[in-house]
């Protein structure tokens, strides 16, 4: 589990300083001056100035920044650099600075969800494979091997018939096993190439006979689940499928801002949305309980934690485009309405410079944002070290 944690610690770093670094070459790019750009925050470990920019790594590694001179009228800059400032520069190109770090993470997302369909695939319930062999309870909580392991049966074999029926789908050979009640079948498996022949004493419990879920029929039942296989990608098909990825986890990120805000109140409760907010500390530790699944492949772990990083980008360039200050997207809603009234007054005649916002009056706005936010996260926080959500 520990070496999930530092992974996912550092592939969000190696995102954040992308999602920095995506700001500086942009910046750069329209001739804006960027005079620091450093990984980590508090006091400086090494710095070297190359140009006009100071690079650097500070102590605590949660993340980085970037200095673009004249980021908002109220920063006092040298009055030679005046030209170069953030704001003095095309509405065009502060969208695109301010734009870029969410990009940037919309990126990392869409390569590494687009490389994990190429390289990995993905699991699909499988229509014959066996996924466990479990112990079958018909009164209590049961124990020792259940018909299916007493028999020899192993995790990945593929069942080929059942009682001389050819399988076809995972359903029909459930529904074969719950209608044959008690007693002796016969089952051949596929096992590496192989056939073999096995001979389970099937048990008889009490479920539905359709649905195999609770209920009062007497059905017969083997000690199985269901298993996976690998659905594989070419370089055409994977396109549609991270579109999905990336439709679907927006789709998510709306639902968790705005429909499972009621579920704070049971963060710290035993009914915990397994699908709510999570922390950094929380993103941390399912990467870990991820890297670390038991019975579960080095593939399917690898491929579990690429999407949960890629997920994690996704969520995290949304986030940010959100038009509250101090956060990139209120920068952008800012501009947005700058250009807007520009705009409207220029309908009127008025054909004079654009009429700067006064972030002054925003102040208040932009530091009840801030208390909000930092509250959240501490409430999150304390969530995920006392009540963390768990995958195992």
């Amino acid at each position: 589990m520990a070496l999930g944690i530092v992974a996912f610690a550092a592939a969000l770093l190696i995102s954040v300083c992308l999602h920095e670094a995506g700001h500086f070459i942009t910046a750069r790019h329209y001739g804006m001056k960027a005079s620091r750009f450093f990984v980590g925050f508090g006091p400086t470990l090494w710095s070297r100035v190359r140009g006009e920019t100071e690079y650097g790594v500070k102590l605590i590694p949660a993340g980085g920044f970037v200095k673009i001179e004249g980021m908002t009228p109220l920063e006092e800059i040298d009055p030679a650099d005046e030209p170069r400032a953030f704001y003095n520069k095309s509405a065009r190109a502060r969208l695109v600075v301010m734009s870029a770090g969410s990009v940037v993470h919309f990126i990392i997302a869409i390569v590494m969800i687009y490389g994990v369909l190429l390289a990995l695939g993905t699991p699909t319930d499988s229509q014959n494979k066996i996924g466990v062999t479990s112990c079958v309870s018909t009164s209590s909580a049961c124990t020792g091997p259940g018909p299916a392991a007493a028999a020899g049966m192993r995790v990945g074999d593929r069942v080929v018939s059942f009682d001389g029926t050819p399988i076809t789908t995972w359903k029909q050979f459930t529904q074969l096993v719950r209608d044959h009640g008690q007693g002796v079948a016969t089952v051949v498996v596929d096992r590496d190439g192989r056939r073999v022949t096995l001979t389970p004493d099937l048990v008889q419990v009490l479920r539905d006979r359709t649905t195999g879920l609770a209920g009062n029929d007497p059905v017969g039942a083997l000690g199985v689940r269901q298993g996976t296989d690998t659905k594989h990608y070419g370089p055409i098909s994977a396109i549609s499928s991270t579109g999905n990825f990336m439709w679907t986890g927006a789709k998510g990120m709306y639902e968790t801002l705005t429909h499972r805000l009621s579920s704070l109140g049971d963060l710290f409760s035993n009914h915990r949305d397994a699908n709510g907010f999570v922390s950094v500390v929380g993103a941390a530790r399912i990467g870990g309980d991820v890297v670390a699944a038991p019975d579960t492949s080095w593939t399917d772990r690898i491929r579990g934690f690429l999407v949960l990083v890629a997920g994690i980008n996704l969520a995290v360039g949304i986030f940010n485009l959100l038009p509250l200050l101090p956060l990139d997207g209120g920068h952008i809603a800012v501009l947005g309405f700058e250009q807007t009234r520009h705009g409207l007054r220029r309908l009127r005649g008025y054909r004079g410079p654009v009429k700067r916002v006064d972030f002054a009056k925003l102040l208040p706005a932009t530091y009840a944002t801030v208390f909000i936010l930092l509250g959240f996260s501490l409430l999150v926080l304390s969530a995920d070290i006392v009540n963390p959500i768990r995958l195992q």
